[in-house]
């Protein structure tokens, strides 16, 4: 291939940004409906703030792109931010999950034929001018979390720009496996966050695998538009390993989008085995997934 087909790279700085920078989107996406626990947003801000911080040490060793990777830096930054500021402000609980409780505590009560305070209100308890002697602290606001998927936005442009060929074709390959990746590692995260709210409705774990089958389609379209994997298959750019990658790339593709089917018709099923199931079938699609785009990336790089 001349360097004008080289459209896309197998650079771990870039990969890194684009995981940290999808995962962080999709938690806004699942959180901004104030229905998981604060801990949920804990875990993913730590896990993928970790991952922008790996962005910036790989670069050193794959070569640098310094917006890219002052972006990482920020990324990781952002991420940390608003980690503190979700945990000084945990006391605040999440408004979405404690009404849930609240009306699920009122049925119970009801069914029982007894009245049932709200959960948390402690006005029998507590004199109502000692109350409002007592800081008020604010919930955590969801929007804090658009702040580094935006900071990782602008470094991803950078090393769409910095991949060569025809620009716009990197930059779509390039988001399109930002929010497949982030869609598909989300979902993962999530379904082990029922094993910590069990009571928690399957409405964020659909909506997570619902956009999941839906960057499906502009990944692998994006990764088949030529230059790209129909070239490999059809012979024009050799994988080095007589065809046999790419078809190995179809295989990928074509199972996550089949685990994305069988996982939304486990979720479906009515007992909690079903989202545990489903957690599985998540497990091997984020496997396809990264199979999906990294397999790409390693024979069009090359």
């Amino acid at each position: 291939m001349g360097d004008w087909d080289v459209v896309i790279r197998l650079d771990a700085a870039t990969v890194l940004l684009q995981w940290a920078t999808g995962g962080l989107l999709f938690l806004w996406v699942t959180s901004r409906r104030r229905l998981l626990g604060i801990g949920y947003g804990w875990l993913l801000r730590a896990v993928y703030g970790v991952i922008a911080a790996g962005a910036v040490v790989a670069a050193r060793l794959t070569g640098p792109v310094p917006v890219r990777d002052g972006s990482a830096a920020l990324v990781a930054v952002a991420a940390t931010v608003a980690l503190v500021v979700s945990v000084v402000r945990r006391t605040a609980g999440v408004s979405g999950q404690r009404a849930l409780q609240e009306r699920r505590s009122a049925r119970v009560a009801a069914m029982l034929g007894r009245d049932s305070a709200p959960t948390g209100d402690d006005s029998a308890t507590h004199d109502p001018l000692d109350r409002h002697q007592l800081p008020v602290v604010r919930e955590f606001p969801p929007a804090l979390d658009l702040v580094a998927p935006a900071i990782g936005l602008v470094g991803l442009v950078a090393a769409a720009v910095d991949a060569g060929g025809p620009t716009a074709l990197a930059l779509v390959r390039i988001l399109a496996g930002t929010a497949f990746l982030g869609a598909v590692s989300d979902a993962m995260l999530l379904g082990h966050w029922y094993l910590v709210q069990p009571g928690l409705g399957r409405a964020p774990l659909l909506e997570l695998n619902r956009w999941l089958a839906l960057t499906w389609p502009i990944e692998v379209g994006a990764l088949l538009w030529p230059t790209g994997m129909f070239s490999v298959l059809s012979g024009s750019i050799d994988d080095g390993w007589n065809g046999t990658l790419g078809w190995f790339w179809v295989a990928c593709a074509v199972t996550t989008l089949v685990l994305t089917v069988v996982t939304r018709k486990a979720l479906e099923e009515k007992s909690y085995s079903a989202v545990m199931a489903a957690t599985g079938l998540l497990y091997l699609a984020i496997l396809m997934a990264f199979g999906t785009d990294l397999v790409a990336r390693a024979v069009l790089a090359g």
